[in-house]
């Protein structure tokens, strides 16, 4: 990087810092430690779900997910508004009134500790290991600039954002988050203006957009089902719906958010805009990836994105990897030819055949297929840490094609999305592990005291997930990992909560003995690949439910 990038770089990820330190002072208890004093107005509160929910990954693995698989992710999000509704009703309002720390507080008031115990543990497992996956992904850009070992790039990575998390809690934590969200959202309409303008002489946004939709890539609705097929309409709405009812409504990431509102009504505001903005700043996140992949049929971009990974390729196996570069260089040639004899015969007679689309494709299907070939490569010699490039693919496009200063305030957004989802994650770990599991039952400590325990409990889980990173480069596409590592617990968790809500007469006992059948079951489910990580949101939730309401009809008999 120039020395322009390296200054944006450095004063942006600075001054974020600062902020949170200046921000986040005056900490007197474990009140304003993790609920920030409960004053938080509502546009802090979005601004935080938005910030939460937008980390690194989504920026950095997202538009190498549409530039390989095209847009019908964005079904993921599709259930999303319904869940904003119900929680709105129903999950603020109870939290607020019964004056929580954590949303699993109030499952001891209605149940019993040990179901308390189980659902704040099973979120502990998944929040603390989808957290560690969270730092691995600034922490590529982080190794990728400095050319150092992923693995200290993960320890940089998790211990500066300790620094104001650690020390200022929920108040540091919402305040940068409003700063994040805001340079995030327009360092990412520049890199997508930067992008469209980087199209070739004569390339309109309509040509783009019409090679796109001949690739397949505009795949925004895919109404064909299947209970293996990760992304479409019923997928995204049915458990998209019960996936965003459970993060949204029992994860203490984000219940988080809205208990430190100063009232219902901002906490419901907050949450209810979030459920219109969500989609839309998705889908042009996507966008962003079909583009490059647009670009890339005119300009090729790189056999393999991550640069340190490839050139290693290349030392040690220089004529296999000079054989596939001149494939794949060859490949690129016919493919922009083909690219540009199609926008010739749609503009000379508005249409292009068929045989000239499916050439398109077929070549389009030979890259991809060289590119899988190289990664594998790559993968078994263990020249890169990754089993694929997805995650590097907006990274190279950064580095290479955009202006400097730009490009520093582009790596310093992706950091900056991390930190604001990663140190969110990091105080609800705290007030959980804290509130559920450490202070359960101690009334004899002073406010300084709980003050002292909660920073304590924030350090041990940046460590914790610090450590879990190193173990994230074998997991292919970060977007999707964590979306299957979340979906492995939440059902459950929104299972308990669904029943706790709307089952008065359930009791403990059985709704705890249901959760831990469940459990065992959504993972069996997940082992033998029988659905999509979507559908375990709906089995977790619907088998709680149900097997719960069966021991209450079979203890009743026996009684």
């Amino acid at each position: 990087m120039s020395t322009t990038d390296w200054s944006v770089l450095f004063i942006t990820l600075v001054f974020t810092i600062a902020y949170g330190l200046y921000k986040g002072r005056k900490q007197s208890s474990a009140h304003s430690y993790l609920l920030a004093d409960r004053q938080m107005p509502w546009y802090i509160i979005l601004l935080g779900i938005m910030a939460t929910q937008a980390s690194a990954i989504t920026f950095l693995s997202a538009p190498g997910l549409a530039y390989t698989d095209g847009m019908r992710f964005v079904q993921y999000y599709f259930g999303l508004p319904i869940a904003m509704v119900v929680i709105s009703a129903t999950f603020i309002p109870i939290f607020r009134k019964m004056n929580v720390f954590t949303a699993y507080e109030y499952l001891e008031q209605r149940f019993d500790r040990k179901t308390r115990l189980l659902t704040s543990l099973l979120f502990l497992v998944s929040r603390g290991l989808s957290t560690g996956i969270s730092i691995y992904a600034p922490a590529i850009i982080i190794s990728s600039i400095l050319g150092i070992n992923i693995y200290l790039a993960n320890i940089i990575t998790g211990g500066l954002l300790l620094i104001y998390t650690y020390t200022g809690g929920a108040k540091a934590v919402a305040h940068t988050q409003k700063l994040q969200f805001l340079v995030i959202i327009g360092s990412m309409g520049i890199a997508g203006y930067l992008l469209i303008h980087r199209l070739p002489a004569g390339v309109s946004v309509s040509d783009a957009m019409y090679i796109a939709g001949k690739s397949g890539k505009l795949n925004i609705i895919t109404t064909s089902f299947s209970w293996k097929d990760k992304y479409n309409l019923w997928s995204g709405l049915i458990g998209g719906f019960f996936l965003a009812l459970s993060y949204f409504g029992t994860d203490q990431s984000q219940v988080g958010r809205y208990i430190t509102a100063r009232n219902d009504r901002d906490g419901k505001l907050g949450l209810l805009l979030n459920g219109l903005v969500k989609i839309p700043m998705q889908f042009l996140i996507l966008m962003i990836g079909v583009f490059m992949f647009v670009l890339y049929s005119f300009n090729p971009g790189p056999l393999y994105s991550n640069s340190t990974a490839l050139a290693q390729f290349h030392k040690a196996q220089p004529q296999e990897a000079a054989a596939l570069q001149e494939k794949y260089s060859r490949l690129n040639s016919q493919l922009e030819g083909q690219a540009v004899e199609m926008l010739r015969h749609r503009s000379d007679n508005g249409s292009v055949h068929e045989q000239t689309v499916t050439a398109f494709k077929q070549t389009q299907q030979q890259i991809s297929n060289l590119r899988d070939t190289t990664a594998k490569l790559i993968s078994d010699n263990n020249y890169g840490p990754d089993k694929s490039d997805t995650n590097y693919i907006f990274l190279w496009f950064v580095r290479h094609n955009l202006p400097q200063g730009v490009i520093g305030l582009l790596f310093a957004v992706i950091i900056l999305a991390s930190w604001g989802s990663i140190s969110a994650a990091l105080n609800s770990l705290a007030a959980c592990s804290l509130m559920d599991l450490h202070l359960r039952g101690r009334k004899h400590l002073t406010e300084k005291q709980e003050l002292q325990y909660g920073r304590w409990h924030t350090l041990a889980w940046g460590l914790f997930c610090i450590g879990v990173a190193m173990f994230a480069a074998q997991l292919g596409s970060l977007i999707e990992a964590v979306n299957v590592l979340g979906s492995l617990f939440y059902g459950t968790i929104l299972g308990i909560f669904l029943v706790a809500f709307y089952m008065k007469r359930i009791n403990g006992t059985a709704v705890f003995t249901a959760a831990i059948i469940t459990e065992a079951i959504v993972i069996a489910v997940y082992i033998a690949d029988i659905v999509s990580f979507l559908w375990l949101n709906v089995i977790g939730a619907l088998l709680v439910v149900g097997i719960s309401t069966f021991l209450r009809i079979l203890n009743r008999e026996h009684n």
